[in-house]
């Protein structure tokens, strides 16, 4: 992992993030390096995703689209939709472009951060993990026995985030991305 002036990050994350969005990103930090920690993976990697894991959260939704398009990055119907689902995406984007990262494993864990996807790498777990575990989180169903299985058993706590998160979307208007079913029914088979 290249070296990451980490406080430099950190304020400009804080100049550009609203105040709430700032605190969530320093918690999902602080627990990726935790279950790094927890999973013997490199820290500084879980590090990076964490913190600009939301670095394109700020971007307005036409201006998502936009972005996408200019650099041909596919747009599903599911994010036409609703393009808040495109800050992942173009999270890999920022942080590559705007911070330096070049680690594949990193970018990757960020564009997938929201969804998951089949076959998630470890750091892909731990920085989709964290997002939704993270200290600051308060309102998810079932959250304690969600983050004792962070610690314990990452495949089932994804399914179980997965299927909370499916659970919660059917009973609101919001589109569910078809990746997160997928991930959904990938997950379900593996526990």
């Amino acid at each position: 992992m290249e070296q990451f002036k980490w406080s430099k990050i950190e304020q400009e994350l804080r100049d550009v993030l609203k105040p709430g969005r700032f605190r969530h990103t320093m918690g999902v930090t602080y627990t990726a390096c935790a279950l790094a920690m927890c999973y013997g993976t490199d820290m500084d990697q879980a590090r990076a995703a964490g913190l600009l894991h939301d670095a394109a959260k700020y971007i307005p939704p036409k201006k998502k689209l936009q972005m996408c398009s200019e650099r041909n990055i596919p747009v599903s119907e599911a994010e036409m939709q609703n393009p808040e689902l495109l800050h992942a995406k173009l999270g890999a984007v920022v942080a590559e472009e705007d911070y330096g990262v070049k680690d594949p494993e990193v970018l990757e864990a960020i564009r997938c951060h929201t969804t998951g996807k089949p076959d998630m790498s470890i750091l892909d777990k731990i920085l989709f993990i964290s997002d939704y575990i993270e200290p600051n989180r308060d309102k998810a169903p079932h959250l304690q026995e969600i983050r004792r299985l962070a610690f314990t058993d990452p495949d089932d706590c994804i399914r179980k985030i997965l299927e909370d998160t499916l659970s919660y979307l059917s009973t609101t208007s919001s589109v569910i991305d078809p990746m997160t079913q997928q991930t959904y029914d990938t997950y379900l088979k593996t526990v």
